[in-house]
């Protein structure tokens, strides 16, 4: 990938990212997005944060090579821990990991006051958003703007996160679909959760061949179920 020519998926998170913003990219990637975002002028500041070695390096000659070692910093760290205080990040992005993983990145950063809650949040989660979502919604982030892109074939969502000083209460619906995406739906939506219909029917009649120990399993898949074909038959009842 060239760094001037971002992946559909991530040009759509580099949209949902202010013009001005000084952005924290954790699991950077090569700092693929915050260098593509630096070189059309529409960061301020941006720090890519690595866990693993191998990708810090890469996100390091990303960054050297594209003359941009003055504007953006490229920190080995775990999760929230790349961000310093003085850096005064705005925006967090956080792409490309299962919305567990996400969820527990954002909580280690809440506990040792890497999140101050003053972040927009650009999350793109592969799977387990509803996961994702509920931790947002019991931390009191609402969920300004969701889209869903359909890129090689894979279905991606993305969610645009910002605190605020009233609770937060989303359905079990909601939770599922996202708040926004249900009310926008769309063919893509649509396409997404017929795939994953139909994965679900497939799991349920497995799990009824088998023994009687996955009565959870089945009843929580059973509930998606439901949901799911209410949601494609009538769209958002809310």
């Amino acid at each position: 990938m060239n760094e001037n020519q971002l992946s559909k998926r991530l040009a759509t998170v580099g949209d949902l990212i202010p013009r001005g913003s000084r952005l924290a990219d954790i699991g950077s990637d090569h700092a693929y997005l915050p260098v593509a975002l630096m070189l059309e002028n529409k960061l301020s500041f941006a720090v890519a944060g690595e866990v693993v070695e191998g990708p810090y390096q890469s996100a390091k000659t990303q960054v050297s090579k594209s003359n941009l070692t003055d504007k953006i910093i490229v920190r080995l760290a775990n999760g929230l821990d790349a961000i310093e205080p003085e850096d005064q990040i705005d925006v967090i992005s956080i792409c490309g990991m299962g919305g567990t993983l996400i969820r527990d990145i954002l909580e280690a950063g809440r506990k040792k006051n890497r999140l101050t809650g003053k972040e927009r949040l650009v999350l793109q989660p592969n799977i387990g958003e509803p996961t994702l979502r509920r931790w947002l919604m019991v931390n009191d982030y609402s969920i300004i703007d969701e889209t869903i892109v359909e890129e090689n074939r894979k279905l991606y969502e993305i969610i645009v996160a910002e605190k605020t000083e009233q609770s937060v209460s989303y359905t079990d619906q909601e939770l599922l679909f996202g708040p926004v995406l249900i009310k926008k739906q769309g063919p893509v939506f649509t396409k997404k959760w017929q795939r994953e219909l139909k994965q679900r029917k497939t799991v349920l009649a497995q799990l009824a061949k088998a023994s009687g120990e996955h009565i959870e399993k089945q009843a929580k898949l059973q509930q998606d179920q439901q949901l799911i074909e209410e949601v494609l038959t009538n769209g958002c009842e809310r």
